[in-house]
């Protein structure tokens, strides 16, 4: 059987060759005449399965199948001219994974690859056979997928971001070469992405638009901060001259500096009782960044905020007090506390002005990782450092399954010589989202941890990011996924890496076998818009220092193996009940998309022209001009009611305790630019049951879910929780261009 076939592709180079490994797994073919008795066996199976007459019935074409963003994941296979009775296609299923999307260890997607045959005739020899082929945009080199017949065959696993897929004829069924004639071929969606010459030979390019940085007055916000200087960028890549033109339409915004801002404190753990009084004051606060002073916020001084340590079952009041500037409001993200005490202003309650105080109560009603953030200008609060987490633990937690935790929060922040000027009347970075190019971890930019070899370290993720999908890598460790958002999956998976999306949680065991340091790092493929080529952006954000300990105890050498599937018996019970409504008809459909007016010219054009393809995700920020220059009034991104028409907060939905909804969650294929979504629902739980029609096996209860560019979710959303609760993208910038609803739940 063939296994998995990844390709990981260097950075292309300025003479534009490309540097690719192909690593198969596949059996090693015998010298000629040592057949064994398996192999024997394998040739008849072979015989009797490919060597058939063709089929009458063509397959579907991938233009005739009606799902939504299908041409994103499927392949038409063309026939050559000697061919043309057989009608191909490739199905690609995202693999089994417990994220919102499936990737490698550095961030390529990852399919199961399916082929769809018909009209494959007899070939004139018994010993001859259709074998299929992947290869690379360049046709090198080639890797062996596997032989076919008419109807449905597996291929494998594919991790490569372009790609091209042969099928041949060829002497026999064991060929490891191809040689023989070509029947049909088709490349990957992303295939379609091609360079935009025309960005720099259109006058567009040269001359940008009319809301450039020649018209009027430059516009100048706090403390001398303005929007004529053009933001950081990354990577060195390719931009129209008129982009450099262009600038966005608000005035800039800081947090104005005084002398007497302390230095911000590291994080406490406060472990609090039922009934207890936390204090919590928001406040500016000095730190370092890039050998760079700079003001920020905090929750009681610190970064991150304070984390909040519970029992199940317990409630906390909260004395919140305001002393920034601004009005704001604090958010018990996926809590399903009191309506009124959830923190959304306009929703819940009015913003906190600036000296004001607000008593929140805060029951905690199930065990798992959450955590708090403002829940107004989220782009500017939060992504200053307004955020800390909490963690609740049940009566019953199992102590044993593990040595020792941490808790991680992972963010990034956008800087030059100080932090990147916000939008003060409006967010920009409208149409992506404003990614960091500094990466963050417990509010610093290198984080270090110290563990013994063969102890099972449990870790507690959080992204708090504006923007930025991490897919991090504990290299050299064992890894396995053992729970997310609200509680533990029904099996822990092993994992290579882990995708984290803004706002999600996951709970992570890893254990390091041999002494050593261990890098931590967030690897992705980046996509570079003007020349259609994908990179890998490669950042460490810290290390991990493994010691051998003074003596290994019989319980750490007896423990589960984290490089194996197991099951969660207390999960599993759990999820029975939501079970029972997955075959149910879906009650409301909601359609992810966007709407763009009085955008700079030469943006649209540039946009417009990556319609044809739209990666599941936007990892990088590598348009960032583009992005800088859109703000909430040009961008709008919407939830749409499919049913009604109505969008965001114009949808009026209605539910009582108790109901199960099966949500169907559309991320739109043909909007003006796809990128993924993490919605997160206010106040309720949910499972994931489906992504793109494939059944989710592995449930967990979530708040937040990952939607990709493209992609039909569905959900069924148990509504056990009274109240107004809003449902929202959390890219703060989406949040900000409009991407909320409310529904009402009666008791």
């Amino acid at each position: 059987m063939i296994g998995d076939i990844l390709l990981g592709c260097a950075r292309v180079s300025r003479a534009g060759a490309l540097i690719a490994l192909i690593v198969l797994v596949a059996p090693a073919r015998q010298p000629a005449g040592a057949v064994s008795v398996g192999q024997e066996a394998h040739q008849e199976v072979v015989a009797a399965r490919t060597l058939v007459e063709g089929q009458a019935t063509p397959v579907q074409s991938c233009r005739e199948l009606s799902s939504e963003g299908v041409d994103l994941r499927c392949i038409d296979l063309e026939p050559t001219s000697a061919f043309q009775g057989v009608s191909a296609r490739i199905d690609m299923h995202q693999s089994a994974t417990p994220f919102g999307v499936a990737v490698s260890a550095d961030g390529t997607p990852r399919y199961d690859l399916t082929a769809q045959v018909s009209g494959l005739q007899r070939p004139a020899g018994d010993d001859r056979a259709y074998v299929a082929w992947l290869t690379t945009e360049f046709m090198a080199p080639v890797a062996r997928l596997g032989t076919l017949s008419n109807g449905e065959n597996d291929l494998g696993t594919v991790a490569l971001n372009k790609f091209r897929v042969l099928v041949s004829l060829e002497p026999d069924s064991f060929a490891t070469v191809r040689s023989g004639e070509l029947v049909v071929r088709g490349a990957s969606p992303s295939s379609r992405l091609q360079g935009h010459d025309f960005a720099f030979a259109s006058p567009l390019a040269a001359y940008g638009s009319s809301r450039d940085g020649e018209r009027g007055d430059p516009i100048h916000g706090h403390q001398g901060h303005d929007m004529t200087t053009m933001p950081p960028r990354r990577f060195d890549l390719s931009m129209p001259p008129g982009m450099m033109h262009i600038r966005p339409d608000v005035q800039a915004w800081l947090p104005a500096s005084t002398e007497n801002i302390p230095r911000a404190k590291p994080q406490s753990w406060m472990r609090m009782a039922d009934g207890d009084t936390l204090r919590l004051t928001a406040t500016p606060v000095r730190r370092r960044l890039q050998s760079r002073d700079v003001i920020m916020y905090g929750f009681n001084g610190e970064l991150p905020g304070p984390l909040i340590e519970v029992r199940e079952s317990a409630t906390i009041v909260v004395d919140f007090l305001n002393q920034l500037p601004l009005p704001m409001a604090v958010h018990w993200h996926g809590i399903r506390l009191e309506n009124q005490y959830d923190g959304v202003p306009g929703v819940t309650q009015d913003p906190v002005a600036p000296g004001e105080r607000f008593e929140y109560k805060v029951h905690f009603r199930d065990p798992g990782l959450y955590w708090y953030h403002p829940h107004h200008r989220e782009d500017i609060f939060q992504d200053l450092g307004l955020y800390g987490n909490m963690l609740v633990r049940p009566p019953d937690a199992d102590t044993d399954a593990f040595d020792r935790e941490e808790v991680l929060l992972l963010d990034d922040i956008l800087m030059d010589d100080k932090i990147v000027a916000y939008g003060e009347e409006a967010a920009n970075y409208a149409l992506m989202g404003r990614f960091g190019n500094v990466l963050l971890v417990n509010g610093e930019p290198e984080y270090n941890l110290s563990v013994e070899a063969n102890e099972i370290v449990r870790l507690y993720l959080t992204n708090v990011s504006n923007t930025r999908t991490f897919n991090l890598r504990f290299k050299g460790a064992e890894v396995a996924v053992v729970g997310s958002d609200l509680g533990m999956f029904e099996w822990q998976t092993p994992v290579s890496s882990i995708v984290i999306a803004p706002a999600e949680r996951y709970i992570v065991d890893l254990r390091y076998r041999d002494a050593g340091r261990y890098a931590l790092t967030n690897a992705v493929q980046a996509l570079d818009h003007i020349n259609a080529t994908y990179f890998p952006a490669i950042d460490t954000l810290g290390s991990i220092d493994v010691r051998v300990a003074p003596s290994e105890s019989p319980r750490r050498t007896a423990r589960r193996n984290l490089t194996e599937a197991h099951a969660n018996d207390a999960s599993r019970a759990d999820m029975r009940a939501i079970r029972s409504h997955w075959d149910r008809p879906v009650d409301h459909t909601l359609e992810l998309t966007l709407r763009v007016d009085g955008l700079p010219a030469v943006v649209e054009q540039l946009m417009r022209s990556d319609r044809v393809y739209f990666s599941p995700v936007e990892w990088e920020g590598t348009m960032p001009m583009m992005n800088w220059a859109s703000t909430t009034k040009e961008v709008a991104w919407v939830l749409r009611d499919t049913d009604t028409g109505l969008e965001d907060m114009d949808i009026d939905w209605t539910f009582r305790v108790g109901d199960v909804v099966k949500l169907r969650l559309i991320n739109d294929r043909d909007t003006f630019h796809g990128m993924q979504h993490p919605l997160h629902i206010h106040g309720q739980r949910f499972a994931v049951i489906s992504r793109n029609g494939q059944p989710n096996e592995n449930l967990v209860w979530k708040d937040t879910v990952l939607l990709p560019a493209g992609s039909t979710t569905e959900i069924l959303l148990e509504l056990s929780n009274p109240g107004r609760w809003m449902v929202h993208c959390h890219i703060a910038e989406h949040l900000e261009a409009g991407m909320k609803m409310v529904f009402t739940v009666e008791p």
